[in-house]
């Protein structure tokens, strides 16, 4: 079987998502943290805006790791984790707990999963759509 490589997510692409989001949540009049892990959960790159509240930056953690583990859009998980709902028992199972509410983004480049990216600090779907903006960007 044959693998094609695939350029990792760099701390240079991570600062690149950091202030994008910040910029556009700025642009907005909102104050948010901004995380950014790579392939592995490992942070590469975090920014809180000084007027955020403090566990915005656990927030946007756990976002980005939702993210991350799961390979999709926290905004598209919420009724997954419902009563009923397909990952219903998962946040219990895993070693972090998860958070599933907009704004935690996964990062792909070349249709590979390379991490992810989590605002937090705005209304949720503020959050996902900084996040968004920043991975849309980052191309």
């Amino acid at each position: 079987m044959t693998t094609t490589a695939v350029t990792p997510l760099t701390v240079q692409d991570a600062e690149a998502l950091v202030t994008t989001a910040h910029r556009a949540a700025e642009a907005a009049g909102v104050a948010v943290s901004v995380t950014v892990l790579d392939a592995g959960g490992h942070l590469l790159a975090f920014r809180r805006d000084d007027r955020a509240v403090l566990i915005s930056g656990e927030t946007s953690t756990r976002k980005a790791y939702t993210a991350l583990q799961l390979d999709a859009h926290t905004a598209d998980l919420v009724d997954a984790v419902q009563p009923g709902g397909l990952f219903h028992t998962l946040p219990t199972a895993l070693d972090r707990p998860l958070l599933f509410i907009a704004g935690g983004v996964p990062v792909h480049r070349d249709g590979r999963l390379i991490g992810a990216i989590g605002v937090g600090g705005g209304a949720p779907e503020q959050d996902h759509a900084f996040a968004t903006t920043a991975v849309e960007k980052l191309g």
